[in-house]
Order: structure tokens, then sequence, then C-alpha cells
């Protein structure tokens, strides 16, 4: 007898087979009960009726508990009404483990700080179990279109002994007595990286140590960076629509069911075609003025302002050459306007705010140097970096894409919170 999944289902019509899983609910109807089945894979209707199923196995029903672990044997018939198409004649059940305690998680509301103690049996709830499935085919996808178009993977370190982003916003460990810090990003890495192979990207945890409590902020989270040499701001921005088109696009494709269990107006999804539009900060400032009141022009945009700009636009939007005052200091001054940085952010639609932050990075060694002092950063932890300016320096550019931003715009979550296993905020470091 073959053992199988609830995902292989359609492969097995007519024949016996044995599954695998946990109890995810019963109920009775007259002389016939159903066991509903989770594996992991998907959520099944096994059919128990006392003519085709063993006594014991009949019996059962009134021992069973959510989440108790079973193997279910019996035949596979299509079912156009049930879940996923396909039911399970039930010829025997056994039960692996009964739960030592009734399961916490009722079918009755919970807080969302209870949910978020229990965290690791939350993920077992078809809502967040749908999550995490588009959570794992946005990182197939991401894989997939870097791998795909001649980029190489360099793995960049979570140590770093500098600052890439605001140095406020670092944490700050004891490393071997030296100072060390969990790293803001992979840039500065990648920048070499790109160097020695033309086009790379890194995909890790990111740390930043932000007292934010908004929804769209973690501590640690997720980012893809790609960095290209010989690559200008245009087309970096190229490369970031090409990537969240084909994010959106394997999405699509692959999660509909999932879509379908979120509740997701996919026609929001369905809108992100190129070409995105791309606006300059100036012409963000002017639409901000005119639509929010107490905008300051110079300024970061806030949550605010950034949801004021995508509401605007039915697919993410690119705002360019920023103030060079609020942007890092690596970002190339524009040639044109050496008061403008050569950055980019993309907005995501809906509210969801930065998805994407990147530009051109500063190739010239003298004005690296002096940008580095400018901000008050100390040069030896950037000599190695510096080194990449003496040695073969060329226009280059890059992007950093966050996962869980990008993953809660596709599910259309409330918080951010639910977009990655297990969080990690001001307030939370367990589960």
């Amino acid at each position: 007898m073959n053992v199988v999944t609830v995902s292989e289902l359609a492969q097995h019509v007519g024949q016996d087979v044995e599954l695998k899983g946990w109890v995810y609910n019963t109920r009775s109807v007259g002389k016939i009960w159903f066991l509903i089945l989770r594996d992991g894979t998907g959520i099944l209707q096994c059919v128990v009726v006392k003519n085709e199923t063993d006594d014991d196995s009949f019996t059962l029903e009134k021992d069973l508990n959510q989440e108790d672990s079973v193997t279910v044997t019996g035949t596979v018939r299509e079912e156009p009404r049930a879940l996923g198409g396909f039911e399970l004649g039930v010829c025997t059940i056994n039960v692996v483990s009964h739960v030592v305690d009734e399961y916490p998680i009722s079918p009755k509301d919970h807080g969302t700080d209870f949910l978020m103690s229990n965290r690791h049996l939350w993920l077992r709830s078809k809502r967040q179990h749908a999550i995490m499935r588009v959570r794992h085919q946005t990182i197939k996808a991401i894989r997939d279109f870097f791998d795909n178009n001649g980029f190489t993977l360099i793995d960049s370190p979570i140590f770093t002994g500098n600052a890439v982003e605001n140095t406020t916003t670092l944490f700050e460990l004891d490393y071997f007595e030296r100072q060390a810090y969990l790293t803001q990003s992979g840039q500065l890495y990648q920048e070499a990286g790109a160097m020695a192979f033309g086009k790379t990207y890194c995909f890790g945890p990111t740390f930043r140590a932000e007292k934010s409590k908004t929804r769209r902020h973690l501590t640690e989270f997720w980012m893809v960076e790609p960095e290209m040499a010989y690559c200008d701001l245009d087309g970096n921005m190229d490369w970031a629509e090409k990537l969240v088109v084909f994010i959106i696009d394997t999405v699509l494709n692959k999660c509909q069911d999932e879509l379908k269990v979120l509740e997701r107006d996919i026609t929001k999804l369905e809108a992100v075609v190129p070409p995105f539009p791309r606006i300059t900060y100036d012409e963000a400032a002017k639409i901000l003025k005119e639509h929010r009141d107490g905008f300051e022009y110079g300024k970061d945009l806030g949550g605010t302002d950034e949801t004021v700009l995508s509401d605007r636009f039915e697919k993410p939007v690119m705002i360019h050459r920023w103030p060079a005052d609020i942007k890092a200091f690596y970002m190339k001054r524009d040639e044109d306007e050496p008061k403008l940085a050569l950055g980019v952010d993309m907005l995501a639609p809906e509210g969801y705010g930065e998805i994407v932050g990147g530009g051109q990075r500063e190739d010239d060694l003298e004005e690296l140097v002096k940008r580095i002092r400018y901000h008050d950063l100390p040069i030896k932890p950037f000599q190695w970096y510096l080194d990449l300016r003496k040695y073969g320096s060329v226009p280059h550019s890059g992007f950093g894409l966050g996962l869980e931003r990008t993953v809660g715009w596709i599910c259309g979550t409330k918080h951010i919170r639910e977009t990655i296993p297990f969080p990690r905020t001001m307030t939370r470091l367990e589960p």
C-alpha cells in the first residue's frame, strides 16, 4: 500500500493508500462520521462508514482530540464538494499518540498576544499555513529569478565590524574582546562580490535595533540583496521591477488555493505588470504637499507619506533621486544635481510601504572617503571597502528587497509579524 500525502491524491484515485497526519477536526452525520485530517501538504475529509471500516476504527470518534497524530488507510475518491476535490473512504485509523492536554488554540477567537505566545502551534492553523506557503514560493521565486539571470550567490557575513545604515540601529555585541555588530545589510560585501563575479546576490537575515512598534517593523527580517557591476540607477530600477513582477507572477501561478484561504483580492496582484511608475523625490514631495498636512521637504518619508503616495497607483511606484543628506554615505550623487543622491525606494500599493531600497553606489575613492568622514564614521573598518575603489572601480548599483514586507503585501496581512515563522520584535524573543 502506497504511503501518500494529501497533495498527491490526484495521482491515486481509486487506489488504497495510507496517509500520516494529525486530527484537524471531527464531525458526525447519523451513522457516518468524518475525520478531517491535515498532513502539512493539505487538509482531507476522511469518511468513516460502519460497514466499510473496522469496528475499532469506527468507535474511535469519541476518543479523538484535535492534534492527535494518526495514520489512516482507505480508498481515494473524487469528491468535487470536498476541500481539494478528493476524499478518503476509511478502512482503518491508527492512533500514533494522543495529546496530553486540551489543544490551546481552539476555534474560538484568541487575542494576538496569546496567539504569538503560541506561535509554535499557531503555525498549524489554516491561515498561518497559507501565509507560510506563500512565503515559501516567494523565496523560491527570488532564488529562481537571480539564478536564471546570471547572478552568483555570495553569502554575506552576519557578524560585521562596520555599520551600513544608521549606527543607532545596530545590535552591538562583544566579539572576542572586539566590538562587532549583527548585520544591517549584506550590501558592502555584495559590492566586493560584484567586482569579482559581475552580478551577485545574498539572501539571509538582517537586524535593525529600531525601537519601533509599527505593523511594518521587525528587529530580525530577511532580505535579498543583488549587486551589479557596470549598472547605473536606471538599470538598477529595471532589475527591481523585473524581480517584483516575477515574484507576483509565480505566486499567482502557484498559490491560488492559499490566496483563497487568505481571501486576497487577486485583481490587485494581477495589476502588477510593467512598467511601474517612476517619480522623483521632488515629484513625490509635490504630491504630498497637496494631499498631506505637515509634510516637510527634505525629510525621509514616514508611513503616512508612503501610504498617500502608493494610494495614487495600482502597482508599485519607484521614487528616485532623493535629498543626499538623508541617504547613506555610499550613495552616489547626481552629477547634474549634487544635492540629490541616486537612490530609489519602491513602495508597494495598498499602503504596504517600502519593499525595495537601493541605488547607485559611489565609485570614486576620494568622494567615498569624504562621505565616510562627513557621516562621522571611523575609516579603519572600511579600509577593505575602500580597496574596491582602488582596484578596478566601476559604476555599480544594487538594492535590497525585504521578504516579510513583500509577503505581507502579497497576502494582504494587517501586520508583518504573521509573515515570518517566529517574529522578533521589541517585546518578543520567544518562542
